[in-house]
């Protein structure tokens, strides 16, 4: 089987999301090719992740197993924010397709499965079809197209495509309302690599106590203004947020560079707490079933802290008001004197990747039949 990926996101970068343990699985299964898109110019002016790899862009290359392609033009569409300029958006967009890259026309034609990543990549689904029809053509839904507020001309596309699809491939139960009501959705879960326990040792810290936050989604650096202040005794670690150090930070906040995956890992298992520091504007509910820092914390026994939103069903988590210094401190203080347990165990990867090719033989992702069980609220502030 030959398999094509298309995403924003790059299988060689540093950042990991769901997407790249997706494509690692798939790579063991048969020819496994990821193609990255909207990369352009406009990239090299924002913090796009993606510009360590400079020296790769416009060249087929292999990496552990994947054959990539980092596709770079002048520019590229993206959100033009007023509906007055939704014309031109379209008119960008709609260029982009027309002048799709050749490697990419290429792999579409030679894949057997093609693996469309929410985003930009629902844009080249009727390229796709035309080229490929007999390809089966699957949405990996990694988040709402909402919350991370993609264009107009992408929604109003993915509404139209949505249904033709061979399946929408949803990671949580909360996503169902951002994709439109029909017969070929499915709950395929956030995966987890169980192999992290092999990378986590010895800890990083020196004696005393240690609370760790990972990532950059949705980061809020206010958070740790607060924290730190209520909390001298304890040692803030902020890892690869993708914000510079804050002059209002305390001296017990430590800023480190995003790393690569592995060596996040002692950071996490060595702490005493975790935190999801995410900001409570476009917060989606969503994220406590696929936040990737709060399955690993989970993972470890590690006790959580983060928003009341995202705190689901989880007992391992303890939710505060963004913002308010005094949940914030209940929050923290509930956590490092909670036992270190660990709540649910999340599906590997290959199961994962199972019912992602081949949903509708799993009872578990059947939309009906998680319909019929009571979904768990996320708490309220």
């Amino acid at each position: 089987m030959s398999y094509l990926i298309i995403s924003a996101h790059d299988y060689r970068s540093r950042r990991r999301a769901g997407v790249h343990f997706v494509t690692a699985e798939l790579a063991k299964r048969g020819k496994t090719r990821f193609f990255s898109c909207q990369y352009s110019l406009l990239s090299d002016l924002k913090s796009d992740p993606r510009k360590s790899l400079a020296d790769l862009i416009n060249e087929k290359s292999m990496h552990d197993g994947v054959e990539c392609y980092l596709w770079k033009t002048m520019i590229h569409p993206f959100n033009l924010r007023k509906s007055m300029l939704n014309s031109v958006e379209a008119f960008l967009f709609r260029r982009y397709v027309a002048n799709a890259s050749p490697v990419l026309r290429e792999w579409i034609k030679d894949a057997d499965t093609i693996v469309f990543e929410s985003g930009i990549a629902p844009i080249f689904f009727e390229l796709a079809a035309e080229l490929n029809p007999r390809a089966k053509k699957i949405y990996l839904a990694s988040d709402d197209l909402e919350t991370i507020n993609v264009a107009s001309y992408v929604k109003r596309t993915f509404q139209r495509i949505a249904p033709k699809m061979d399946a929408l491939c949803l990671k949580s139960r909360f996503m169902l309302d951002g994709v439109p009501a029909s017969d070929n959705r499915y709950i395929v879960p956030h995966g987890f690599d169980f192999s992290v326990a092999e990378h986590a040792d010895p800890s990083p810290y020196p004696v005393g106590i240690h609370a760790v936050a990972v990532g950059s989604m949705l980061f809020d650096p206010s958070f740790f203004v607060v924290a730190a202040k209520l909390f001298p005794h304890i040692t803030f670690h902020v890892i690869g947020s993708g914000h510079a150090r804050r002059d209002d930070y305390a001296s017990n906040v430590k800023v480190y560079d995003e790393m690569p995956h592995q060596q996040t890992l002692p950071y996490i298992k060595h702490a005493d707490i975790g935190l999801a520091p995410y900001r409570a504007a476009g917060l989606p509910s969503y994220l406590s079933d696929t936040s990737l820092k709060l399955m690993q914390y989970d993972f470890f026994a590690l006790p959580a802290v983060c928003p009341h939103g995202i705190v689901g069903d989880y007992r391992s988590r303890f939710g505060y008001t963004p913002g308010d210094a005094d949940s914030i401190m209940a929050a923290i203080n509930a956590a490092l004197t909670a036992p270190r347990q660990t709540f649910r165990t999340p599906l590997p990867w290959s199961a994962v990747v199972d019912r992602l090719l081949s949903p509708q033989d799993f009872v578990d992702t059947h939309v009906a039949e998680i319909e019929q069980v009571s979904l768990p609220q996320p708490a309220a502030a």
